[in-house]
């Protein structure tokens, strides 16, 4: 298992095309999760999204000192392991429920707050790395989302995104044209099959925001 650069894209799920009454389910589950559901998906996230999430914060190669923002953090595994090495780590998620979940597991090592990948409530140019896994496909406005996450990082900063390859509503090159369009310059994508019985393909993307 590891990288594979050139593997055939699978089917597109597009969340665009769902029932009103599922699309209303998923979002009480991942997107906004509250109430039962919300619990249910909390576990999920924790369990299922941890060897990415991990993976993803050591693609990212974090130095000390640095500022990291992690957008969606869930319950916070990938938050704790950005901790772990940053100067700073910073995690915004709509969720109360998810809010309190990462609290529980990272302590106060991380600052948490209400908030989304298009509007995180940081400064400009203040942040060295962003992270997002498998919460593009939730984005209300994936324009503003690159635009806000382009604005808070600082120059020559990164982004890392992964998301389950069947859950983008677009194509992973389609993605990294709109993070481009954005801004952002030395896009790579890839895809990474996780490890673990039944883990969903992991569509990845790393950006960088111009020095000048």
């Amino acid at each position: 298992m590891g990288v594979i650069p050139d593997a055939a894209r699978g089917e597109l799920w597009c969340p665009r095309s769902m029932s009103t009454s599922l699309s209303q389910m998923l979002d009480r589950t991942f997107g906004h999760p509250r109430g039962l559901l919300g619990r249910f998906g909390g576990l999920a996230m924790a369990h299922g999204n941890a060897a990415t999430e991990l993976r993803v914060v050591e693609l990212a190669s974090i130095e000390s000192g640095e500022t990291v923002l992690v957008v969606g953090p869930g319950p916070g595994v990938g938050l704790r392991a950005a901790a772990e090495s940053a100067g700073r780590a910073i995690g915004v998620d709509p969720s109360p429920e998810m809010l309190a979940r990462a609290r529980r597991r990272c302590g106060d090592q991380v600052e948490l707050r209400r908030g989304t990948a298009d509007s995180t409530g940081e400064p400009d140019e203040s942040v060295d790395v962003v992270l997002t896994v498998n919460n593009v496909q939730l984005w209300e406005d994936r324009a503003a989302g690159f635009a806000e996450l382009l604005r808070v990082l600082r120059p020559g900063g990164r982004l890392l995104l992964s998301s389950h390859e069947k859950w983008l509503p677009v194509s992973r090159h389609e993605l990294a044209d709109e993070a481009a369009a954005a801004g952002f310059t030395d896009l790579q994508t890839w895809t990474w099959d996780p490890p673990g019985f039944g883990a969903s393909l992991a569509a990845q993307l790393r950006a960088i925001k111009p020095r000048t």
